[in-house]
């Protein structure tokens, strides 16, 4: 069975990546995804807080207003706790291309421009593949505009691409108000796909000690949804291709994706829950479902389900929200029959 798919100009023999996390740190981990069936590896990411440090300015910027806000250091990891620097990470960069026989994505996460161009050039001449934007931003700022957060992501877009000339991919988040026009002003402004969606992991509170306390949990298929809805609104429409990320846990959710429109999947919850082997279960599923359902090739089931093909485009937007409310009739466990009167 024909389960190639293209991705950022390159060809892959499936849609089965495994996205940043720290699985991907291991050199040993990288070549048993490759055994297992990765098509493609997206390796952890280079934080701009990392080059900032070695550029010895963090703490510039981290001790402005110490006085007032003293608080504040505590949620930057010290040096010790970033467990790859900039060096390293282009080490790793260049031991996995001599590694593996499949592409290697490096990835940057931050906000600003910076240190970016310059590890940007310093990421393709180690010989990564491709370039993952990573923008973990949160506009928590009253004063800022929609219009000037996606600025954000298009200057920074902008500056890498005009320093690099491996594939340029942008990591997004839900969020935005208008989320397919953001989209295809990035694809105009060159990015060669888009990554739907980032996840922000929320902090929980602690009402022992009054702290802002991390708390990661691994995603489930649940979460699929919202980018797979994305995804099918997107097909078609933006100049740039698609992958999906966020809740891809099962054979299923990667045929989803791919009716929806997703040219590769991303993964990294299954595999950190139930191991790097199970691309090889999701590999075997994808092909075992399309030969019983009469497929000649993965290709043929892309975008199938996405709104330009739907036979009701209209379920992905208002009109399938109503509907749903409308049908909805919750089946209470605890309702009792009503009295009869006798």
């Amino acid at each position: 069975m024909d389960l190639t798919t293209t991705y950022l100009g390159m060809k892959l023999k499936n849609p089965l990546v495994p996205s940043s996390s720290p699985l991907m740190r291991s050199l040993d981990n990288l070549r048993w995804m490759e055994d297992a069936g990765a098509s493609a590896v997206v390796l952890h990411s280079l934080f701009e807080e990392q080059i900032t440090m070695e550029s010895h300015t963090l703490n510039h910027y981290l001790t402005q207003g110490v006085e007032s806000f003293p608080e504040a250091l505590s949620y930057f990891p010290e040096a010790s706790e970033y467990k790859t620097g900039p060096v390293e990470y282009l080490e790793h960069i260049q031991k996995a291309k001599t590694s593996l026989g499949i592409p290697v994505i490096a990835s940057l996460n931050g906000v600003s421009t910076g240190g970016w161009v310059n590890y940007a050039r310093q990421i393709q001449e180690a010989g990564a593949d491709a370039l993952e934007l990573n923008v973990y931003y949160i506009p928590t700022d009253p004063n800022l505009t929609g219009s000037e957060v996606e600025q954000i992501y298009l200057d920074v877009l902008k500056d890498v691409k005009s320093a690099i000339s491996i594939p340029v991919t942008m990591k997004l988040n839900p969020y935005f108000s208008a989320l397919a026009n953001t989209a295809r002003r990035l694809a105009d402004g060159g990015a060669d796909g888009l990554v739907l969606f980032n996840r922000f992991y929320q902090p929980d509170l602690d009402l022992e000690t009054l702290e802002v306390v991390p708390n990661l949990k691994l995603s489930t298929s649940t979460e699929l949804r919202l980018p797979l809805r994305w995804i099918a609104i997107l097909y078609g429409h933006v100049n740039a291709d698609l992958a999906l990320t966020t809740g891809v846990h099962t054979v299923s959710d990667v045929l989803k994706a791919v009716a929806a429109g997703a040219d590769i999947t991303m993964l990294a919850s299954e595999l950190l829950r139930n191991g790097i082997n199970r691309l090889k279960v999701l590999s075997l599923g994808m092909e075992e479902w399309l030969i019983e359902n009469e497929y000649e090739s993965l290709s043929q089931l892309k975008g199938s389900l996405s709104q330009i093909n739907c036979a009701e485009p209209a379920a992905f937007e208002r009109a399938n929200y109503m509907r749903v409310l409308s049908s909805y009739a919750p089946d209470y466990p605890w309702r009792m029959e009503a009295p009869t009167g006798d």
